[in-house]
């Protein structure tokens, strides 16, 4: 199985970007997939194994992010069969909500969540299966080698992923791994201000705000905003369309152009309770 950076395979099986005859029908997992395959609508997500790093207590993190090809539409998977992870201890914390192709600056989802593995791993395996076109669509995670990655800083590039809060009296938190705050509760219809506190010693930050689960449609006041100082605030508003339990995503890096360098943003979840 070769592993996406920057294309990836889902199979041993590897085919041409020539359309097949009405004869032949190639499987998804037999596919490859890269932006030669993007439409509006009407194709699949494709989870991705992003790389791992290494944590100071001697566990590790392995990074997902996802492929949508979609350049119009976004999809929405609840947990459970067509969206769950292997072995069952790691599952839960994988996207249900899958924004369509970015429209500037970067062209897939980076590393959206991570699992965290024990000490003892070593050649272990989690695996992200998704099926959005009625084909399910598998990635493993490895600690493997080539794929370590930079973390919360490369000395090569002199990039350092932007440190943040999501309250303003609450812990700081930098890095993919992240952190889930306490939760906030609102109506449906009304709006929920969210807002992150950025550290960062670069003169401006990206900041970008997404449903990662949920079970409806969620409108943002403004969904990307840029941080004109090296510690600043991004606030934004919220509503949700149904009741529930939401968690919401927000990412923090330099410039969305660096997320094709692996490094270095900083994720952070807020769970939302919306009632009627």
């Amino acid at each position: 199985m070769h592993l996406w950076r920057p294309s990836v395979v889902l199979a041993a099986a590897v085919c041409l970007f020539a359309a097949p005859s009405e004869a032949q029908v190639i499987p998804q997992e037999g596919r490859v997939f890269n932006e030669q395959l993007l439409r509006p609508s009407g194709q699949a997500v494709v989870p991705l194994f992003e790389g791992w790093f290494e944590n100071s207590d001697g566990t590790s993190d392995i990074c997902f992010g996802y492929f949508n090809l979609n350049t119009a539409e976004a999809l929405d998977v609840p947990l459970g069969p067509d969206n769950f992870i292997e072995p069952s201890e790691f599952d839960g914390m994988q996207p249900t909500h899958f924004d369509r192709v970015p429209e500037a600056g970067y062209r897939r989802h980076f590393c959206v969540f991570t699992v965290t593995v024990p000490e003892d791993f070593a050649q272990g395996r989690v695996v992200w299966t998704l099926r959005t076109r009625g084909e399910p669509l598998s990635t493993p995670g490895k600690l493997l080698p080539p794929y370590y990655l930079d973390e919360p800083e490369t000395g090569g590039r002199g990039v350092v992923a932007p440190v943040l809060k999501l309250d303003a009296d609450g812990p700081e938190f930098q890095g993919r791994t992240g952190l889930t705050v306490s939760p906030r509760t609102v109506a449906v219809g009304d709006p929920l201000t969210l807002t992150v506190w950025v550290d960062h010693p670069a003169p401006r930050s990206w900041v970008g705000w997404t449903v990662h689960q949920g079970p409806g449609h969620v409108e943002f006041g403004e969904a990307e905003m840029q941080v004109e100082q090296a510690d600043g605030t991004a606030t934004t508003t919220a509503r949700f369309s149904k009741p529930g339990e939401y968690l919401v995503r927000v990412q923090s890096i330099f410039s969305t152009t660096s997320f094709e360098y692996h490094c270095c943003w900083t994720n952070g979840y807020i769970p939302v309770t919306v009632t009627r």
